[in-house]
């Protein structure tokens, strides 16, 4: 009675990441920016967008919407965090250009519609339209497999196996 109560120990979960967006997947030591480049905010990918999409690459829950919605923060249901950086220094467009279409709270699907962007204005006001997608907190997963692809279809292709902690 009381295992069913209390359920079993917590064990880890797997968990299937899909591309968030549409495009080219490059690995993230070539994204031309060091802050992603050299994973000082975590492990990930990045992809060179052909479409101005961004899904959710998992079922979880919006943490964080930027004021200028050049990114977003989703916690997996499994508790891991991600972010989506649309483009490298898109946040001087101060949300120009771009479109929320989730709020902070908001529980979302693999392949639901988060924000849309101008992928025009991102090419001729940023610094590249390369978009990182980062584990966040390394603490929160014991194994990370990162599938390359060469082309990625937003909330579809599958780019990362993740075993999260307990």
């Amino acid at each position: 009675m009381l295992k069913k109560l209390f359920g079993k120990k917590n064990e880890p979960q797997d968990l299937v990441v899909y591309s968030p967006v549409s495009g080219k997947y490059v690995d993230l030591t070539e994204v031309p920016d060091p802050t992603f480049s050299e994973k000082m905010m975590g492990e990930g990918f990045a992809v060179d967008p052909s479409e101005g999409r961004v899904v959710s690459p998992v079922d979880g829950k919006v943490i964080q919407v930027f004021p200028t919605k050049h990114a977003v923060g989703i916690k997996s249901n499994e508790g891991l965090d991600i972010l989506i950086h649309i483009g490298l220094e898109t946040v001087a467009m101060n949300g120009e250009g771009f479109e929320a279409h989730v709020s902070e709270g908001d529980k979302v699907k693999a392949g639901d519609l988060l924000i849309e962007f101008s992928l025009d204005d991102v090419k001729e006001k940023a610094k590249s339209t390369l978009t990182p997608v980062v584990f966040t907190e390394g603490e929160q997963f014991e194994n990370l497999e990162l599938k390359e692809a060469e082309d990625v279809k937003g909330g579809e292709t599958e780019v990362a196996s993740v075993t999260v902690k307990a």
